[in-house]
């Protein structure tokens, strides 16, 4: 473990202080992921900024009917929301999906958005890694790369993006709330995180002088016709080899709305906007789900083998 300064921020606006003061400061919360990393010896952050007490702990309504989620809301609280299990069930399932009891409750919504991938080279420093060092290399692609992506990748990295709860954000089409030094802005949740390209160690189009502050959902919960499946190795405490995050909604026997979003198969929670686009207004009949499908099916091995070429 590595020498490092603590502080404690007053608000956000002096959170936002400190991290521009300090380019090598990280800000520290329930800090699940962050410790693992300093112990690591993978992030050397030169002081800590606990933002822990910040007044970013409220679940709110937000004019439009939607909620607006504080970044510092934990993550068992959020699941057991009275709001979010009853209007964003596909939320509360994908969170309650995730890691374990004792994480979940120390575990916050803004946290969980910057967790960095579980690539087991990204963790190892004695190997060859872009998203730890730039320029060195990509170990997986050549090596074990049984829980890499398929989708979005790069000749420079093929990790992925770790979380449940976003694979949920993404689907429900959320937004991201973030403060900087001159204003706060609002991102929407599929511009929030990136594909790898040529920059992997760039998770986010955060800046490194903003914090996120809040995630806004709409008001469009689809609480009736929902799931959120996740395949991997064992039935707790792991992370997904995949995960769909499914919604529609249904008029008749109809599709009006569908939305879809896949993790553990890409460097950021998937979206397939024309998937969606193909599902609505159709019937849910047997055949045309299957042949719907059957489309992403073939969507998805287009992608996979642009990957290999």
């Amino acid at each position: 473990m590595i020498n490092f300064q603590y502080t404690r921020a007053n608000d956000v606006a002096d959170a936002v202080r400190r991290i521009a003061a300090d380019p090598t400061a990280k800000f520290i919360a329930g800090g699940t992921n962050l410790i693992d990393l300093m112990k690591q010896d993978v992030e050397r952050p030169s002081r800590l900024i606990d933002i822990s007490r910040l007044p970013l702990k409220s679940v709110e309504e937000t004019a439009d009917g939607g909620l607006r989620i504080g970044a510092l809301v934990p993550n068992s609280d959020l699941a057991w929301h009275p709001s979010i299990e009853q209007r964003y069930p596909l939320l509360s399932s994908a969170i309650l999906a995730g890691a374990s009891q004792q994480l979940r409750n120390m575990a916050s919504t803004g946290g969980n958005l910057l967790q960095r991938t579980r690539c087991f080279y990204f963790y190892d420093t004695a190997t060859p890694c872009n998203k730890r060092k730039p320029g060195s290399g990509c170990s997986a692609i050549d090596g074990i790369n049984r829980i890499s992506a398929i989708l979005g990748t790069s000749d420079a990295c093929i990790s992925t993006h770790p979380s449940d709860m976003c694979v949920a954000l993404a689907a429900l089409e959320a937004k991201v709330h973030v403060a900087g030094p001159k204003e706060e802005r609002v991102i929407a949740f599929t511009d929030f995180h990136r594909l790898p390209g040529n920059t992997p160690q760039l998770d986010t189009n955060l800046q490194p002088n903003e914090i996120v502050i809040a995630v806004e959902l709409p008001a469009q919960g689809f609480a009736k016709n929902y799931s959120y499946l996740k395949i991997r190795d064992r039935l707790s405490y792991a992370f997904a080899l995949v995960s769909v995050a499914a919604a529609l909604e249904l008029e008749g026997g109809t599709i009006r709305q569908a939305r879809l979003a896949l993790g553990g198969v890409a460097h950021e929670p998937w979206r397939d906007s024309a998937a969606t686009t193909r599902r609505a207004a159709h019937s849910t009949s047997s055949p045309n789900i299957s042949t719907s499908c059957c489309s992403e099916h073939s969507s998805v091995t287009r992608a996979v083998a642009g990957c290999s070429t």
